[in-house]
């Protein structure tokens, strides 16, 4: 008979673990259920979005570390991957795609459409996991990526698994960024400079601190302006022709070369364009069930249907790239965007708000499964053995679209209770305000005026997403997380990264912990 240890060694040494096997879909789907309902909750009174990637290895790894027998088989890595992976995705699905777009709906009376509209999410949130996992590893959105909140997940699990030396500098990392997001210090910020890209981090300091002093520098509150979106439209509208021609050149590009990527450039290409069919006949379904075609003529339903389903790859693909070299995924700024333009193009106030509901859906779980992909393949060994990588990849999206739907699902049964009451997402009060504005002719001018040095500023950088990640600065008031950016950047020219090895993913993961617990305390004694 084998003795625990035995056991245990025995556990931590499979691969090729099933998504659907008892022992990890039944916890996970509970441990998902709740996660969603905690996060709607923080996101309904607070406004935040809690790392739910982080939370769910933390769970995963005490579940590990149970005196149990049944619980020995949890001390596999990637069998934690897949139960943080599915808590993530509920997480992530329910406060940033699901109740949204419902309490946007109940704001401006239309009660009536919030369950079309959930459906309408699962469909958007659905079709931008599948979409990631048939991308991920290809030229446009290698492995090999920053992806910097899937890199301190990897770095957490690891650590809690070997102890020793990576255990303290992580431990090291946690404690300081405990200790800094108490004092709202920008901790999480300088972790992820030495992590990512150098050059986009900065870009994005730089828009947070002009965007949070506009007022001192330029006499004016920049926020209150358009032009913030305007440059997002200018390089976001660069940043997707350089993707395409990223995926077009594919294996000749230089970056390509010097990565082992498992996923080719024609694959890559049939990809995108599935993405854009799924995601036009998504829109006809939503636009059907919701009833909103009845409120226009047949040639602007068609437009609607179209514009639905462009603007949700467009965004899917803007919303990973960003969440890829920062680790920030500015979703909500970039469908404003979309909404703006839908507005300007003439639709009514309800299939604008569809729109913008369909639209927010598909970037959060975009990103968050590009995060928990990046975790998986440090876990697995970062892609050595291809074969062990695209089935453990494949796994992942599985529990990623289980946990996405479990979110909507979530939303879908206490949306009444929480809307009942007063609570939703900030958010949604912007998103329904403007829906019922209308169209605003002076707005287009002024927006195609702040896209000319927004599309400069990505031309000049290239694919190292610059403009979109400056823009995004300016889109956010946080002038403290662009001050700590840059002084990180200063820091890393002068001293390189490897001193902040495993300590920056703790300061991530600490920050991401803090912010978590503390919201979900501060929403329950509100």
């Amino acid at each position: 008979m084998q003795t625990k240890e035995e056991r245990k060694k025995q556990y931590k040494q499979e691969t090729y673990i099933s998504a659907f096997e008892p022992g990890t879909l039944i916890p996970g789907i509970l441990i998902a259920f709740l996660v969603g309902a905690v996060c709607m909750n923080i996101i309904g009174k607070l406004g935040t979005t809690p790392n739910t990637s982080l939370l769910g290895a933390i769970v995963a790894m005490l579940v590990a570390r149970i005196p149990l027998n049944a619980c020995l088989k949890y001390c596999n890595l990637e069998r934690q991957n897949l139960l943080q992976t599915i808590a993530s995705a509920a997480g992530f699905s329910a406060a940033n795609c699901g109740f949204i777009a419902v309490a946007m709906l109940f704001l401006m009376g239309e009660a009536s459409s919030i369950l079309m509209m959930g459906i309408g999410c699962m469909i958007g949130t659905s079709v931008s996991i599948y979409i990631i996992g048939r991308i991920y590893d290809s030229a446009i959105f290698p492995a090999q990526g920053a992806w910097p909140p899937g890199v301190a997940t990897a770095t957490a699990i690891q650590a809690g698994d070997e102890g020793g030396k990576k255990g303290r500098r992580l431990l090291e990392g946690l404690v300081v960024g405990v200790v800094g997001s108490y004092f709202k210090l920008p901790v999480a910020g300088i972790g992820i400079v030495f992590i990512a890209d150098i050059i986009a981090m900065t870009g994005l300091g730089i828009g947070l601190i002009l965007r949070g002093y506009s007022e001192q520098l330029f006499g004016f509150n920049m926020g209150a302006s358009n032009i913030p979106s305007g440059v997002m439209i200018g390089a976001g509208m660069v940043a997707l022709v350089q993707s395409i021609i990223t995926v077009l050149r594919g294996h000749k590009s230089a970056s390509a070369q010097k990565m082992e990527i498992t996923v080719s450039q024609d694959s890559a290409k049939k990809s995108l364009a599935l993405a854009l069919g799924l995601f036009v006949g998504g829109a006809a379904i939503v636009g059907a069930l919701t009833g909103i075609f009845t409120q226009m003529p047949l040639g602007m339903s068609v437009l609607w249907v179209l514009w639905a389903g462009f603007s949700s790859a467009v965004a899917m693909v803007l919303v990973g790239m960003a969440a890829m070299h920062s680790g920030w995924f500015p979703a909500f700024a970039i469908t404003t965007i979309f909404m703006t333009l839908g507005i300007l193009m003439g639709f009514p106030a309800l299939p604008v708000a569809i729109l913008t509901g369909y639209v927010s859906s598909v970037g959060p779980c975009f990103a968050d499964m590009g995060y928990d992909l990046k975790t998986g393949w440090i876990l697995r060994g970062k892609g050595a053995d291809p074969a062990r990588e695209i089935q453990g990849r494949k796994e992942q999206v599985k529990l990623e679209m289980l946990g996405g739907i479990i979110g909507i699902l979530v939303v879908l049964m206490f949306a009444n209770m929480y809307l009942s009451q007063d609570i939703m997402p900030p958010i949604s009060y912007t998103f329904a305000a403007a829906a019922q504005a209308g169209a605003n002719p002076s707005l287009l001018r002024e927006l195609l005026l702040w896209a000319i040095p927004g599309a400069i500023i990505q031309i000049i950088f290239g694919t190292k997403m610059v403009g979109v990640l400056f823009a995004t600065g300016l889109l956010l008031n946080n002038p403290i997380y662009g001050i700590g950016v840059l002084l990180a950047v200063v820091v890393r020219l002068i001293f390189g990264t490897e001193f902040m090895e495993v300590r920056d993913s703790g300061l991530i993961a600490g920050d991401g912990l803090y912010g978590f617990f503390s919201n979900l305390i501060r929403s329950m004694l509100m």
